[in-house]
């Protein structure tokens, strides 16, 4: 048998992003049987110190890392990159192989998704401008220019790098910005890290997510989604896709070939569309704030009494909102977004049926299982088997905003 190629990694493994990416290198490898050697740094972080003096075969790299292109380019080895994609040509390194997201079109489906929910004012949240976000600059300029195609003022917040000692000035200057905008308002965040930063300014500025303000992610990053009060809406990017690819050209090269492109854009996969961007129109104050509230704390146990209190008026007056506007009892909508919760959970085989239950806000694996029976008339189990077969399921829990039925 030959001996393997020895093949470097040059990524940083600690960004959900990169994963992806080495996610596709990796599955490349499973299924052609390719066998290589690969080295990593140690940390997960991409280090470019004595790569030249690096014994191996071809390297693959995320070039978004200036440094990474700049150490990279002119290596003898056969390179591929990965990274960004750029508005002007000229940005891709020289005869080099580059497989790019198209972050043109990350941004143009969050924005015809918040042109969806119909909203007509948007903003983005970036970065600033530093020499490791070139692509969060293209995605700023993407989305400007989607705005002035429409004839419609884009407003852009940078904000500051992210950093324990500065945290709470920089959360902040975001609530400042969160408070001051138009609304009702949809904000494309320039990765899902940055919504969360947003999601939680919205909390500190007492801002109603949808209503006021719909957000919108890019990576799906499940951590994100985690950590997050409100379910966040999040752009797929195509990182596994671009990882096999680059692999997949890393391979003809070793053997001889010369790639028959030398700039390979890879579309995303979709949007993961949830709470924090299904906005509707509310014409009632109360009942939006109160839903705020509900999305944020309904999972924790909160009662009727608890939303009245934070929305500021009696529990009586909050109920004939709610029935006016919704056709929804308070108690309702908090089991609702229970029953939502419940069911987003079940899709995942790995997450057993007590943790739904309580992660879920059910005081109890029986009272879910009675919850279930009683409006999609199958158990969590059931329901559980046919999403992750594929199949029909008995019934979705709808978003709060669009009551399924009045009888939760």
């Amino acid at each position: 048998m030959p001996s393997p190629h020895r093949i470097a990694l040059l990524f940083n493994a600690n960004k959900v992003y990169d994963r992806h990416v080495l996610t596709g290198i990796g599955n490349y490898l499973t299924s052609t049987r390719v066998e290589w050697d690969l080295f990593m740094e140690e940390d997960f972080r991409s280090r470019t110190v004595g790569i030249h003096h690096w014994r191996g075969d071809g390297i693959i790299a995320d070039f978004d890392d200036p440094v990474v292109g700049e150490t990279l380019c002119g290596m003898p080895l056969p390179v591929v990159a990965v990274g960004g994609s750029y508005a002007d040509p000229a940005n891709y390194p020289a005869g080099i192989p580059y497989v790019a997201t198209d972050n043109a079109r990350l941004v143009r489906l969050a924005y015809d998704h918040l042109i969806d929910q119909g909203l007509q004012r948007f903003a983005f949240y970036g970065l600033p401008p530093m020499p490791g976000n070139r692509w969060a600059m293209e995605r700023e300029q993407a989305f400007l220019e989607m705005t002035r195609a429409d004839h419609l003022e884009g407003l852009v917040f940078r904000g500051s790098p992210t950093s324990a000692g500065g945290w709470g000035v920089a959360q902040e200057a975001i609530a400042d910005w969160v408070r001051a905008l138009p609304k009702p308002i949809g904000i494309i965040a320039v990765t899902d890290a940055r919504a969360r930063h947003l999601l939680q300014a919205c909390i500190v500025a007492d801002v109603p997510v949808p209503a006021e303000i719909a957000v919108v992610g890019i990576d799906n990053d499940p951590m994100a989604q985690l950590l997050s009060r409100i379910p966040l809406t999040s752009v797929i990017q195509g990182a596994e896709e671009m990882g096999h690819t680059a692999a997949r050209l890393l391979h003809q090269m070793l053997h001889g070939g010369r790639p028959t492109q030398q700039r390979i854009i890879v579309p995303p996969k979709g949007i993961n569309v949830q709470a924090s961007s299904r906005h509707v129109p509310m014409n009632n104050p109360h009942v939006m704030r109160a839903l705020h509230h509900i999305r944020q704390y309904a999972c924790l146990g909160i009662k009727t009494d608890q939303v009245a209190d934070y929305v500021g008026v009696s529990r009586t007056l909050l109920e004939e909102h709610f029935k006016r506007e919704l056709k929804l009892t308070v108690h309702q909508a908090i089991l609702q977004h229970k029953l939502q919760t419940a069911q987003q959970m079940l899709a995942d085989a790995a997450v057993p049926l007590a943790d739904v239950a309580v992660r879920s806000g059910f005081t109890s694996l029986q009272y879910m299982y009675a919850v279930f029976r009683r409006e999609l008339g199958c158990t969590p189990r059931q329901f559980a088997e046919a999403v992750q077969a594929g199949e029909d399921v008995p019934g979705v829990a709808e978003p709060l905003t669009v009551p399924k039925r009045a009888s939760l």
